[in-house]
């Protein structure tokens, strides 16, 4: 997904967990819909500026591929905990944090620093190129 993708589907109303799950959601043998419904409470940080959207939508991806779900499984929980790691150390290889406002650098939860961010129009320039950033790092996991 590039950049102007994703900015197609913020114009659609959709946010970067749900851009970030959706375009795994092939692999991961969803559908959209459900995609988009998991990772709906998930963008702008939880919409406090907390974990980056794009950052929960992949790792709500992993889990779908590598989570563990029966009791004892202590194989299946260690690759995915291996996958989580792996994927957090390529996206810190690209950015400072994983915390939404870090990246931003204003809290979108905070309504001054949320027009700031309008102001230098962060979410169509900044988070854009996270976003896919982040579907190429979890290409490369999944």
């Amino acid at each position: 997904m590039d950049e102007k993708e994703v900015l197609d589907q913020f114009s659609k109303g959709f946010d970067c967990a749900q851009i970030v799950l959706s375009c795994a959601s092939e692999i991961l043998d969803i559908d959209n819909e459900t995609a988009n419904k998991v990772a709906a409470c998930f963008g702008a940080g939880m919409f406090e500026g907390e974990t980056c959207g794009a950052v929960t939508g992949a790792l709500m991806a992993i889990g779908l591929k590598y989570g563990h779900y029966l009791p004892d499984d202590g194989e299946a929980k260690g690759l995915n905990i291996k996958k989580l790691m792996e994927f957090r150390y390529k996206f810190l290889e690209k950015y400072d944090s994983v915390v939404c406002k870090n990246l931003l650098g204003f809290d979108i939860s905070d309504p001054k620093d949320a027009e700031k961010i309008h102001e230098k129009n962060l979410l169509n320039t900044f988070c854009p190129k996270v976003v896919t950033e982040t579907t190429k790092i979890l290409e490369e996991i999944l």
